[in-house]
């Protein structure tokens, strides 16, 4: 069917001060993305919820109240995106909740004493109808599953003219369904109601004035303004003013952070104080709130290894209750003791209990910076037992200083060395490149004019400079690549490296012009998140590093790792993880660069720190929004602890539904009784995987208070 390239408006169906019901027949469409239009409408102005009747052809949106939001809702129904007539995820397709068969069973229970035999008889077919139909199109669409044994059940209860036992038992499966459907679509909700609201307007330069335009309209390069109190739409980096910026929408960390020329701002932060010039780097669904939303997206629709298994260990056991009343029917030829074996089953608390703690899960990760690609990223990460660690901008800070400039060439002076790197390298998003950048700003040194700038990934930049060759990079690139030999130098090169220094190559006209060094430190809270890590059962710590082998042994031993590769080119990592790997060993690799990725990929769960590459954070099962470690550790605790709480709710919904089903088999149980216990023990399951595992525990709590004594030491000078 062809899709229209823009679909009819919506009628105004009903109105209150904050409430708005829109009517369309596009709405009723089986293709609609229920999920995707809920989300696109979160994302207006002053939309508190969103909520869309696929039966009625209609959605119902609550707001602020204000005019010009109401309007804006409006204008937009005016022109919808036809995307969102697809076909639907299973998650989008879930029915909605409908509690229609809990109030039929109910006044079916009340009217029942007052009608005579042959109505209550049809009553009673009339209301448990809708459970025989689906057990029926169940038993020939997907086989035996757990609709096929309560249609029996009450079918049972029902030909045996137990009219009140038949309602009653519907009534509570109908009851259950209910909530059932309710914590589900809770889960949902959770995820999707991450999606944070952006503007749909922005203040940018044109021709050296502001103007007004949709941020849809911006472009790589665009120059924008923003003012207190507003969120910044685009990833960019700040030109002009300073602001306080409050990252909690990305990082979890409700703290206002201070921005000034130079620093890097991300979409979905909002300014507390101040006024920001920012130049756009990422724009529409590159930035980093897309990026989000597609994290989120595929959270919804991806299916884990546990779900999987999950769901086949609760098919099976639904053969394990037929049998059960097979035996108890053969044994006793008691109707009621089969309807209340039927109506147990070992499949809800299983199949829904675990996507349920898994959605919560990731809920809380993306609430604490935490970002799982999909539930799987979440099962490898907690059954990892080797840690990989990438040193520079995991272990260490990733925020590099220059501490040396030394020019190889008696007419170059270190000022002008350092203005033209600086000029060149301002191109580049490496840690190495900031570092020179900043290091110039604070000379105060000019720029030096330049033409297109050649960038060999992982290696460095070529250009022409006043109409000569300048090269700049690794010692690798420049002597490996461009055959510049620094051998005359070797000594102040030997001198550099033995302090800990890395350093940038500088070459001018096939000749070496200069060196730069620059210093990166061990994070604070490295050693102490390690420890933490290996108490929650990772069995082996592995360094990664291209330090030479001393150095690299004696941060090893600083930080008690279990294993070191030193001198460690970008090709071997893979090749490490995949070694590892080969061992037995389940991997998750920790990293941030460009030469990651292939780590990322080869590992059984990769990790990306937030100033890493975009490949890297492309890559990568799981992106830390956050800057500090302790965030990793947040995620394998966030992690281990959902599946210990979802193996605990197998063990708990067996023994319950073992002991519901062994009372019913022995009599004790009447199909009510049993509709009631089993019902009672899924939602409790449900609702404790809602809860999920909180990140507040005590030794978390107790890291953090160690973690931030350990920073106010470090910028004291206090600590090694």
């Amino acid at each position: 069917m062809q899709i229209p390239e823009t679909l009819p408006t919506v009628e105004l169906a009903h109105e209150l001060p904050q409430r708005l019901r829109l009517r369309a027949p596009w709405l009723a469409d089986r293709r609609l993305d229920r999920l995707s239009l809920e989300a696109a409408l979160l994302s207006l102005g002053g939309v508190r919820g969103a909520r869309a009747n696929l039966h009625a052809g209609s959605i119902a949106i609550e707001y602020d109240g204000q005019s010009h939001h109401r309007r804006a809702i409006l204008d937009w129904f005016r022109r919808p995106p036809p995307e969102f007539l697809t076909e639907p995820s299973p998650v989008a397709s879930r029915p909605d909740p409908d509690l229609l068969r809990v109030f039929g069973a109910l006044g079916g229970l009340i009217l029942l004493p007052m009608l005579a035999e042959p109505l209550r008889r049809w009553l009673t077919y009339a209301l448990i109808a809708p459970t025989v139909w689906e057990g029926a199109q169940t038993l020939s669409r997907k086989g035996l599953k757990i609709e096929v044994l309560d249609s029996l059940a009450v079918s049972l209860a029902a030909a045996r003219g137990e009219y009140f036992t038949a309602i009653a038992t519907q009534g509570l499966l109908a009851l259950g369904g209910y909530l059932e459907q309710r914590t589900a679509r809770h889960a949902d909700d959770l995820l999707r109601h991450l999606l944070k609201p952006m503007p749909t307007q922005a203040w940018v330069e044109r021709d050296g004035v502001l103007v007004q335009i949709p941020c849809d309209e911006l472009r790589v390069g665009d120059r924008i303004e923003v003012g207190p109190g507003e969120m910044i739409p685009i990833d960019g980096k700040v030109v002009g003013g300073n602001a306080a910026v409050n990252q909690a929408s990305v990082t979890g960390e409700n703290l206002a952070v201070r921005k000034e020329p130079g620093d890097k701002v991300l979409s979905g932060t909002v300014l507390e104080g101040g006024r920001l010039r920012i130049r756009a780097t990422r724009v529409g669904a590159e930035t980093t709130t897309a990026r989000i939303a597609r994290f989120i997206e595929n959270a919804l629709q991806q299916q884990s290894r546990t779900q999987s298994l999950a769901e086949q260990l609760a098919d099976k056991r639904v053969y394990l209750t037929l049998g059960t009343g097979a035996l108890v029917y053969a044994a006793t030829g008691d109707l009621d003791r089969l309807a209340s074996v039927f109506l147990v089953d070992y499949a809800c608390a299983l199949k829904l209990g675990t996507p349920v703690a898994i959605k919560s899960a990731m809920y809380q990760g993306a609430k604490h910076g935490i970002l799982f690609r999909g539930s799987s990223a979440l099962d490898s990460l907690a059954q990892a037992d080797t840690f990989v660690f990438d040193k520079t901008g995991t272990l260490t800070s990733g925020l590099l200083e220059v501490t040396d400039v030394l020019s190889l060439d008696a007419d170059w002076e270190a000022a002008h060395l350092l203005a033209l790197v600086a000029s060149i390298e301002e191109h580049a998003t490496h840690p190495v490149a900031d570092a020179v950048v900043k290091q110039a700003r604070r000379q105060h040194l000019g720029h030096i004019e330049h033409e297109d700038v050649d960038y060999l990934v992982a290696h460095g930049l070529t250009t022409h400079a006043e109409g000569r060759c300048v090269v700049i990079g690794s010692r690798h690139f420049l002597e490996a690549h461009q055959n510049i030999s620094f051998a005359a130098h070797e000594e102040r090169i030997a001198a550099l490296e033995q302090s800990g220094k890395t350093l940038l190559y500088v070459a001018l006209e096939q000749q070496p012009l200069g060196l730069i060094g620059l210093r990166d430190s061990l994070r604070p809270e490295a050693k102490t998140v390690l420890a933490q890590l290996r108490q929650s059962g990772i069995r082996r710590l592995v360094l990664l590093t291209g330090d030479r082998q001393d150095k690299a042994e004696a941060l090893a031993r600083e930080l008690d790792m279990d294993e070191v590769h030193a001198e460690c080119p970008p090709e071997r990592k893979a090749a490490v993880v995949e070694q590892l790997r080969a061992q037995g060993a389940k991997v998750a690799f920790i990293g941030d660069g460009v030469n990651d990725a292939p780590a990322l990929i080869a590992a059984d769960v990769g990790l990306a720190m937030p100033r890493g590459a975009d490949l890297a954070r492309a890559t990568a099962d799981i992106v830390l929004l956050d800057e500090h470690l302790q965030t990793l550790l947040a995620a394998r605790t966030l992690s281990a602890g959902t599946l210990r709480l979802i193996r605990n709710h197998f063990r708990v919904s067996t023994g319950v539904n073992t002991a519901v089903i062994a009372g019913a088999a022995f009599g004790l149980l009447s199909p009510v009784w049993s509709a009631l216990l089993h019902n009672g023990m899924t939602l409790g399951v449900l609702l404790n995987s809602i809860a999920g595992v909180s990140l507040k525990s005590g030794h978390i709590e107790a890291l953090k208070d160690k973690l931030e004594t350990l920073k106010v030491a470090y910028r004291g000078g206090r600590v090694d």
